[in-house]
C-alpha cells in the first residue's frame, strides 16, 4: 500500500509540473502583414540568406557551382557587386557583422568571411554540423544547423559561447533555416514552410508567426524547392523583406498584431 502511494504521489508530482509548465508557455500570436512594396528578383537566385545594412540589401545563394554572395541597391534592385563560390561549396545563410560578411556553407563545416566593401575573401571558420541560417545580434554570430537549436557563435573566437532549445509551445521546431534578428526577437524561416516565426531568445519559445501562403501563388513556383526563404529586416522603416528560392520578386511587409493594426 505504501509503494502505491508512493506511486500515486510520483504521478501526480509529474502531472503538477507539466501543467506548470504548460501555464507558463506564452501563446503564439497569429500576425498579420499588409504589403507595401515589391521589387525584381532573378529566378536563378535559389535564396539563402537576406540581410539589409544601409541601404543596401544583401543576398546569399545556394547550389553547388551557382552560389553567390551579392549586394544590391535597395531602392532599385540594381545588382552593385557578387562573388561566386567556388565549387563544390553550397551557399547558405549570411550576415553583415561591422566590415565584415560571414556566408555559412551548407555541408563544408564552416563559412567564409569576406570584407563587407568588396567581397574579398578573408579567411574561414570553422562549425560543427551542417549550416543553415546566420544572423548576429550586433555582438555575436547565431546560427542554425535543421535542428531545433540556434548556436551563439563568438566573432573572433569562432567558439560556441551559448545554445538555445527552440520550441512552440511545448514541442521542439526543427528545421529552422533563414534567420534574422530584430529588437523585438529573431525570426526564422521554416524549411517548406510557408510561415515566419518569432522567437523569444531568452526562452527559445515561439512568440508569433505569420502565415505568408498568399504571398506567391503556387502556380508561380516551378517546382518543389522554390520555398519561402529569406527575412531581412529594415529598422529605417521598420519592414521585412521577404522572398523564396527562385522566386520572381521581393516582398516588403509590415507584420503586425491584428489586434493592433498600423
Amino acid at each position: 500500500m505504501k509503494a502505491l502511494l508512493a506511486l500515486l504521489l510520483g504521478l501526480l508530482s509529474c502531472w503538477t509540473t507539466a501543467a506548470s509548465e504548460q501555464a507558463r508557455t506564452p501563446d503564439v500570436v497569429q500576425l498579420d502583414y499588409q504589403l507595401i512594396g515589391q521589387l525584381p528578383h532573378s529566378r536563378r537566385d535559389f535564396t539563402q540568406g537576406l540581410e539589409i545594412r544601409d541601404g543596401v540589401l544583401y543576398q546569399g545563394t545556394g547550389l553547388v557551382g551557382r552560389s553567390r554572395l551579392q549586394a544590391f541597391d535597395l531602392e532599385t534592385g540594381t545588382l552593385l557587386r557578387e562573388r561566386a563560390l567556388p565549387e563544390p561549396y553550397f551557399g547558405e545563410g549570411i550576415t553583415v557583422l561591422g566590415d565584415r560578411i560571414m556566408q555559412l556553407t551548407w555541408r563544408g563545416r564552416g563559412g567564409i568571411v569576406y570584407r563587407r566593401s568588396d567581397f574579398t575573401p578573408l579567411g574561414v571558420f570553422p562549425i560543427a554540423g551542417e549550416g543553415w541560417g546566420l544572423t548576429n545580434d550586433g555582438k555575436q554570430l547565431i546560427y542554425s544547423d535543421g535542428s531545433e537549436v540556434l548556436r551563439f557563435l563568438d566573432p573572433e573566437s569562432w567558439q560556441v559561447t551559448r545554445e538555445v532549445n527552440v520550441r512552440r509551445s511545448n514541442t521542439p521546431l526543427k528545421e529552422l533555416n533563414e534567420l534574422e534578428w530584430t529588437p523585438d526577437g529573431l525570426w526564422a524561416n521554416v524549411w517548406r514552410r510557408d510561415v515566419l516565426v518569432r522567437i523569444d531568445l531568452d526562452s527559445g519559445q515561439v512568440t508569433g508567426e505569420v502565415n505568408l501562403k498568399a504571398l506567391l501563388p503556387r502556380n508561380q513556383r516551378r517546382h518543389g524547392e522554390d520555398v519561402l526563404n529569406g527575412i531581412a529586416y529594415n529598422p529605417a522603416d521598420d519592414s521585412f523583406w521577404v522572398t523564396g528560392k527562385n522566386w520572381p520578386l521581393l516582398f516588403q511587409l509590415k507584420i503586425f498584431d491584428p489586434t493592433n493594426p498600423p
